[in-house]
């Protein structure tokens, strides 16, 4: 069988800016990641563009792609438009390497895209809670404080379980955002890059209890870009890249489901590789619990001993299997559209030994998990995918 590799990658700084527009970001994010694969947008065959909001937060609907990209070369390329909750541009990612797979195209590009940012910060909330089931929607107890974004009381509520099953304490929340925001400090594009300590993040303000704001993903806009290409291609034009090994989708049903333990374990066995083999990781830590319950959903430990890796440093840089080095969604930025770009960006970053001063060091073999939406106890979507090094 092919391979289908990864040429080039693009991403600006996450943030928020009202006067920053998504097709001013897509037209960043492809120029630069068509110059850092040395392709020019005349060769592309294809284009994936994810992006899960505009048409709740800007009313762009349906051509959302072919109006960003209107005015560059791309205009014209036949295009896909993917919407997949905050699993969109993994989604868009895995559809690309299908085609190419497939022998559809020789040469894609996928592109992520999110604007979170509004004068109306209504229309970001009603965005966010329409990836729920919003005909299903109850309001919180009585006595339970809410959020305006209905995620921050779903992983509040898996917060306060975990804690009452595991004995583990809101320190250990606390923690993750710690770990992350060090990380995210030797990131020149992640949104948040002042270190925070742990007595920092508990005095902070509460958003739902347990959650405080800092262990909780920030509203965001950004943008993030892959170039895809074929083996034949790759080896016509010289380029190296990273190989995707593997990338497998999975959708929740509700209770009980676990599309992101089912999507790693796909992608491990399409692969031929297990968790051990992984060098750093990239999990979809919307919250610090769900960075937590992750740990156990992709195999680096049982379930309920996630918390344990936090306190014992194994999942920070230096640790035996470096997570969210990129600084995570909490301190990265999560802007939900380019999200799995920008978590694909920094495997390929690490695997070419370009990340700076956050390289994992010796970093052959990559994973990213990318989870979307939220459907009655349970992740509506989530994509896994694998890199390895080229070579």
């Amino acid at each position: 069988m092919s391979k289908v590799l990864i040429a080039g990658v693009g991403m600006i700084p996450f943030g928020r800016d009202v006067r920053r527009s998504e097709r001013m970001m897509v037209e960043a994010v492809t120029e630069l990641a068509l110059k850092d694969a040395g392709v020019s947008a005349a060769e592309v065959q294809r284009v994936f563009l994810a992006n899960a909001a505009a048409g709740l937060v800007s009313g762009q609907e349906m051509i959302r792609g072919q109006v960003a990209l209107q005015s560059t070369g791309l205009a014209g390329v036949p295009l896909v438009n993917v919407e997949n909750a905050c699993a969109s541009s993994s989604s868009a990612a895995a559809l690309a390497f299908e085609a190419v797979l497939a022998g559809r195209c020789d040469l894609a590009i996928v592109i992520g895209v999110e604007k979170l940012s509004h004068e109306d910060k209504s229309r970001t909330f009603d965005a966010l809670r329409g990836a729920t089931d919003v005909g299903a929607s109850s309001r919180p107890e009585p006595d339970r404080p809410a959020s305006n974004s209905v995620f921050v009381n779903v992983y509040a509520e898996e917060a306060r379980r975990y804690l009452a099953e595991y004995g583990a304490g809101i320190e250990d929340f606390a923690a993750v955002a710690v770990k992350n925001r060090g990380h995210a400090a030797l990131n020149p594009l992640a949104q948040y890059r002042t270190p925070q300590t742990i007595e920092e993040v508990l005095r902070a303000r509460m958003v739902v209890d347990p959650l405080t704001l800092p262990m909780c993903s920030p509203t965001t806009d950004g943008a993030a870009a892959l170039v895809l290409c074929s083996e034949d291609y790759a080896r016509r034009s010289g380029i190296a890249g990273c190989e995707i090994r593997a990338t497998r989708l999975a959708a929740g049903r509700g209770h009980g489901s676990q599309p992101v333990a089912a999507a790693a374990a796909a992608a491990f066995e399409d692969a031929g590789l297990g968790i051990d083999d992984i060098d750093v990781l990239e999990l979809h830590d919307a919250a610090a619990p769900a960075e937590i319950l992750q740990y156990a959903e992709v195999g680096l430990c049982a379930p309920g001993e996630g918390h344990l890796l936090v306190r014992s440093g194994a999942t920070a840089l230096g640790g035996r299997l470096p997570v969210n080095v990129s600084g995570g969604l909490m301190s990265r930025g999560h802007p939900i559209g380019a999200t799995g770009c920008a978590q694909l960006v920094e495997i390929y970053d690490q695997l070419t030994g370009r990340a700076g001063r956050r390289q994992v060091e010796g970093a052959r073999a990559g994973m990213a998990v990318n989870a979307g939406g939220w459907l009655a106890g349970a992740y509506a979507a989530c994509v896994a995918t694998i890199l390895v090094k080229a070579g």
